[in-house]
């Protein structure tokens, strides 16, 4: 680990004083989701009118940003996040939200080799040990790097983030040049989404999947709560658990006993994660707990760690995916959504893990205001992101069932997938396939009597 040399022993400031250090033109740094402070933003937003061209980089803000609410129409401050939550999104359609496209366990090279150092770092830690280590809690990421980048670092300090034991978890004091206190409020919560009878079907294919001592990375929504709630009753035993983001689902596993981690090549008995974003419990169950470990993204997210556990069953959500097996995952046309996060990095190191499985996972209707229409396309919506192209899908979920990609033909994979679609849809995706000449006429056989035709069987 780097060692941040400070500019001086460090000093107890207030968070007026602190964002008094902010020049117009600064570049800040928060981190993402809960390493994001509070009451250092609200002193900056305070400044609005006295600086311009203030550049902030973060993630997930699990919460309305001060900085963004006092500048509605983005003449001062500007927000630019590796991946958004629900408010980037809302803040990037009124467009003072920017979105920097990432694999995220390659973002700690890009402060590295890629940025000017930062003006400013702020970050949320847990008030200093014994030792005199701010822990960062449930959120590791990049902040290490971020500490080594830094040309001013702060920490806002918060005696409702957890302590959390991980590799490198932390920031020593003699690394940091403020300190300012925090309100000491709980931290932001993200209550699991309600899960649909189709997330109910798919997590039930999903399941029966899943072998004893299989090593889970599974992301957020209906679907993967579902599929937890059921391996939690499916008598699969010692799962472990090497993921991007650590839910409430997860830890409901980890609660029953269903996750031993006993059979894990990395990290034996350990649940290996880079952040934890849920509900109070979660938090009191990772504070101080020795069962986990809260790592870097380039631990936890490149492909070469992640394929030294046997087993690994990587499971994602996508929001469309074309006949030949693209999956575009974090945008609406060009109106961005979410964004890449591990979902590519964890499709190729569960492909490259002895025994791994990557599955990618969606409805096959998107249905609202009455208008239903096909997940499933020949041709992705104009604008649409690719996040996992074709090449690195492995296995596809739908409520009507689980294909295999790998190693299949255009037409093969064309077949699966119309598989996996709506009935309603299947009849249109098949003319569509032949007419844009993705299956060859010998698949092509008439089927009613009307004269309409079908892909054979």
């Amino acid at each position: 680990m780097t060692l941040r040399p400070a500019l001086a022993p460090a000093k107890k400031i207030s968070a007026a004083q602190a964002a008094s250090l902010v020049k117009s033109g600064y570049w800040l740094d928060y981190g993402g989701t809960l390493s994001q402070p509070d009451v250092f933003d609200k002193a900056i937003a305070a400044r609005v009118n006295e600086l311009f061209d203030v550049s902030f980089r973060s993630s997930l803000a699990a919460k309305p940003r001060a900085v963004l609410e006092a500048d509605p129409e983005g003449k001062h401050f500007h927000w630019f996040a590796w991946h958004f939550s629900a408010y980037e999104r809302k803040k990037a359609d009124a467009g003072i939200c920017y979105h920097l496209p990432p694999n995220l366990g390659e973002i700690n090279d890009y402060y590295r080799h890629y940025f000017a150092p930062i003006d400013v770092v702020v970050l949320k830690v847990r008030p200093a040990d014994t030792s005199g280590t701010f822990n960062f809690g449930p959120t590791n990421g990049w902040l290490r790097t971020l500490v080594e980048c830094a040309k001013i670092l702060i920490v806002e300090t918060s005696t409702a983030v957890p302590y959390v034991y991980g590799r490198e978890n932390g920031v020593h004091i003699a690394e940091v040049d403020y300190i300012i206190e925090g309100d000491n409020e709980p931290l932001a919560e993200l209550n699991s989404p309600p899960v649909s009878d189709v997330d109910r079907a798919i997590a039930l294919k999903l399941a029966g999947e899943v072998e004893d001592g299989a090593c889970l990375q599974i992301g957020i929504g209906g679907m993967p709560n579902a599929v937890c709630s059921l391996l939690r009753d499916s008598g699969a035993k010692d799962l472990g658990i090497h993921t991007e983001m650590l839910t409430d689902g997860l830890i409901e596993l980890y609660q029953a006993g269903v996750v031993t981690g006993a059979r894990k090549q990395l990290d034996p008995g350990k649940v290996v994660f880079t952040f934890a974003w849920g509900t109070q419990p979660m938090y009191d169950t990772l504070d101080r707990n020795p069962d986990m470990l809260c790592c870097g993204t380039e631990y936890t997210n490149l492909p070469q760690f992640i394929m030294q556990n046997d087993k690994v069953f990587s499971i994602n959500n996508t929001t469309q995916m074309d006949l030949q097996g693209q999956a575009a995952s974090e945008s609406d046309g060009h109106r961005q959504i979410s964004g890449t996060g591990g979902q590519l990095q964890y499709a190729r190191g569960a492909y490259a893990s002895k025994g791994g499985k990557s599955f990618m996972c969606l409805s096959s209707l998107f249905e609202r205001k009455g208008i239903r229409k096909s997940r499933i396309v020949l041709n992705l919506t104009p604008g649409n992101i690719v996040t996992t192209p074709r090449t690195d899908i492995m296995y596809v979920a739908t409520e009507y069932g689980i294909v295999n990609l790998k190693g299949k033909s255009i037409p093969e994979r064309v077949q699966a997938m119309i598989s996996l679609a709506h009935p309603d849809f299947r009849e249109t995706l098949e003319r569509q396939a032949f007419e844009n000449r993705l299956v060859p006429r010998s698949l092509y056989v008439a089927r009613s009597p009307e004269g309409g035709a079908r892909i054979a069987s």
